[in-house]
């Protein structure tokens, strides 16, 4: 069987550490890159056996930081997790068994189950949750200062069946500081240096497509209370998105002349889409053809 690597980043995670090193205790091999935590997260990894790399803590570049521990890993195989998250039993199962094997991909997708304010979260976006986390050493890495994008690599992928485990948000408080101040800084220069250009109508226009993207489109709605607090939440993160690209364009000011009627139109489109989402759930879910019938022609009408 080949060798692995885990590579697991922290920062202050002196509570989950221990649940992620544990769940990892199979692999050839622990490397948590601590960035300069000033909590017991160093302390608790290397009683665990895990081999700690201090470096400088940067949330803006959270994610190439990690490059730092897959440059390090000794192993054919790097698995890539983070201090709050957790490789199931099943997982090691599986991972265990292809690396037994000897036709291998380059890297492989992995679904996340997030534990977001006590639920495990099966729509909003959250799930499958696919991860790129295992791939050959040499053949994957972060490239790029943007959050969202991923381990790139190069060659062939594909997706493994069973999960990483995201003991994600626990408070409403690390929600916003999160997605709110470090993820929107990222969000928003990443936008910036695409050129962006801020109208007025965005304000209004993006974080509502961001809510019904998250709790009719992707069925958010059936996660039931904590659905429409995370898509509300998610809307309003990408206000605060468009609010430091403002700011960081001086707080320019903008035409007045139209700002009603743009504002207004926006409101208007997004009531009919509020009102085809509804209806659209409204037949789905009705069990009787008459009603389902009457809901598609007034949808039409």
């Amino acid at each position: 069987m080949q060798k692995i690597s885990a590579v697991v980043s922290a920062y202050n995670e002196e509570i989950k550490i221990e649940k992620c090193l544990k769940s990892l205790l199979w692999a050839d091999e622990v490397i948590v890159v601590d960035n300069s935590s000033t909590d017991k997260t160093s302390e608790i990894s290397k009683k665990l056996g895990a081999l700690v790399l201090t470096q400088p803590n940067n949330p803006l570049l959270i994610d190439l930081q990690k490059n730092t521990g897959f440059k390090k890993a000794k192993n054919e195989w790097i698995l890539c997790i983070d201090a709050d998250e957790a490789a199931s039993p099943e997982l090691k199962k599986e991972i265990q068994s292809l690396l037994k094997g000897k036709n291998f991909k380059d890297g492989y997708f992995i679904p996340r189950k997030n534990i977001i304010f006590g639920k495990q979260i099966e729509y909003c976006g959250w799930y499958p949750d696919h991860q790129l986390r295992l791939f050959r050493k040499g053949k994957g890495e972060f490239r790029s200062d943007h959050v969202h994008e991923g381990i790139q690599i190069d060659g062939q992928v594909e997706y493994l069946k069973e999960h990483i485990v995201h003991y994600n948000y626990e408070t409403v408080i690390q929600f916003i500081h999160k997605n709110m101040i470090i993820y929107a800084q990222n969000e928003a220069n990443n936008l910036i240096n695409k050129n962006f250009v801020l109208k007025p109508r965005d304000l209004i226009k993006i974080p509502s497509e961001e809510f019904l993207s998250r709790f009719f489109a992707r069925k958010g709605y059936k996660d039931g209370i904590h659905g429409l607090f995370l898509s509300l939440l998610m809307a309003a993160s990408q206000l605060i998105v468009l609010a430091l690209i403002w700011e960081k364009s001086g707080f320019k000011k903008a035409e007045t002349k139209n700002l009603i009627e743009d504002v207004g139109e926006e409101f208007k489109n997004l009531n009919k889409k509020v009102e085809h989402w509804t209806t659209q759930i409204k037949i789905e879910d009705s069990k009787n053809p008459i009603n389902k019938f009457y809901q598609k022609i007034r949808r039409k009408l």
